[in-house]
């Protein structure tokens, strides 16, 4: 991809930024009443949907889970956008402030602010904690803006933007999941489309710059960043709201088949995409697998 195409991407989604962004401090009706005996996400998509510990929760105890598996993948994806924010922010520190690559580079970051803060909003309302990452994955989030860089930098925000993004096309047009998250999950996937577009595009044509060494580098901090991902959408805190182990229910999920065909599928556009781009090999197949995004 040569520069003025480049150029002509980031002109073209800054105009799309200035036509059509939206503002979830008012975009959003937050004072609105949670819908009486809706899920927060689809049971299906449970981590522990079809387990025998489902079978024993009753409907109450469903919904519950579901709140606090949604606030946990919220406030990961909290967590995904201040790093996407800050390595953003580092690409912009040594570009040219006048192209328009670098002022699509502050404008994502704009819309990342917002949906940030959106993410904030929702877990204080649904009424649940911020669970956010395991405390070794936190400290690893300290390490990974200066370790990531190039087409592994983009490729891991397109890893946890585009699972993300499947879960929240599955829920925003199904009535039986809560108002409100169905609203927070439509606002983050129009505006997610045009950092798609962006990262995608990166990827691509840095990964082409790339010799078999810093190919092989790149392919290992992706599959790395991505297990991680896959591992901290659900925080083992979560089960204590319905009166589970943490340890044995994390364990009965990552034992449960249809959570890990939900992990699978939520990864199955990115991984195409990776696997052309030449990111996905043999250095970082071990976590590609243990992430359940390769089988």
């Amino acid at each position: 991809m040569q520069v003025n195409d480049r150029e002509r991407t980031a002109a073209r989604l800054l105009r799309s930024s200035a036509k059509k962004s939206y503002d979830p401090e008012v975009d959003i009706d937050w004072d609105a009443p949670l819908a009486e005996g809706k899920p927060y996400i689809p049971f299906h998509r449970s981590s522990l949907y079809g387990t025998p510990m489902w079978d024993g929760l009753s409907d109450e105890q469903r919904i519950e889970l579901t709140k606090h598996e949604f606030a946990s993948i919220a406030s990961n994806g909290l967590w995904f956008e201040v790093l996407l924010m800050q390595m953003l922010l580092k690409e912009f520190y040594v570009s040219d402030p006048r192209t328009n690559h670098a002022q699509y580079a502050l404008t994502e970051i704009a819309d990342e602010c917002r949906h940030s803060t959106m993410f904030a909003k929702a877990v204080d309302r649904v009424g649940a904690p911020a669970y956010g990452p395991l405390p070794l994955l936190h400290l690893g989030g300290r390490v990974l803006p200066a370790v990531l860089k190039g087409p592994s930098a983009y490729a891991s925000i397109l890893v946890a933007e585009e699972i993300l993004d499947r879960f929240q096309r599955d829920q925003m047009n199904d009535e039986d999941v809560q108002p409100l998250v169905r609203m927070v999950n439509r606002i983050h996937v129009l505006e997610e489309a045009r950092h798609v577009t962006f990262a995608r595009e990166e990827v691509v044509r840095r990964m082409a710059e790339c010799n078999p060494a810093e190919r092989a580098y790149h392919q290992y901090w992706t599959a790395l960043v991505s297990w991680a991902i896959c591992f901290s959408l659900i925080n083992p805190n979560v089960y204590k709201a319905v009166g589970l182990r943490p340890r044995d229910a994390h364990r009965a999920a990552w034992r449960n088949p249809h959570f890990l065909d939900t992990l699978h599928w939520g990864g199955e556009k990115i991984m195409a995409f990776l696997d052309e781009a030449g990111l996905v090999g043999k250095p970082g197949m071990r976590f590609w697998k243990k992430a359940n995004l390769i089988r």
